[in-house]
């Protein structure tokens, strides 16, 4: 048995792995992005939070969020964004009732400071490029590269070469 703990701190930003069962690809075309899209954005009208980075590939996604003041839980908004995906992509279940779209627990981060953000924001959109699916960050259409562009945090050329802050970071 893990000790693992998770860190819980109010209003905090943190880093997420998530990952399908057993690395199947399931997120292979835009019909079933948009179905996990639509579970965060069902969960986010009731459990709000904001998205800082996402990037979505085939078996598994990374994201950071921010939570809102006063709330660190970021557990049951997973759980409720898995559910409402799974209802949608695999109507067969196991021996105990559960869909077989994703692995069952997630890596969490909590975010420590600026650098500890930025690192993260660049393991994020450098992720396509890293594991083969894509030349730039920006040729990946399941990305918040663009949306980081237009808020002016990276160029539109970036990622062009594999970024030093990320060296030593292995989040899979």
């Amino acid at each position: 048995m893990s000790n693992y703990r998770r860190v819980f701190v109010s209003g905090a930003c943190y880093f997420f792995t998530v990952v399908t069962w057993r690395r199947t690809p399931i997120f292979i075309d835009e019909q079933r992005v948009e179905i996990f899209r639509q579970a965060i954005r069902k969960v986010m009208q009731t459990r709000p939070f904001h998205i800082d980075a996402m990037v979505i590939l085939p078996e598994h996604l990374h994201c950071i969020w921010s939570m809102p003041d006063g709330d660190c839980d970021f557990s049951s908004r997973w759980r409720e964004i898995k559910k409402a995906t799974s209802r949608q992509i695999d109507t067969v279940t196991n021996t105990r009732n559960e869909r077989l779209v994703w692995q069952r627990r997630f890596w969490e981060h909590a975010i420590r400071d600026e650098d500890d953000w930025r690192r993260h924001m660049d393991y994020i959109h450098y992720n396509p490029v890293k594991h083969g699916l894509a030349q730039r960050p920006g040729d990946w259409p399941w990305s918040s590269f663009a949306s980081a562009v237009k808020k002016g945090w990276y160029d539109a050329s970036w990622g062009a070469q594999a970024p030093t802050t990320i060296t030593d970071m292995d989040c899979e």
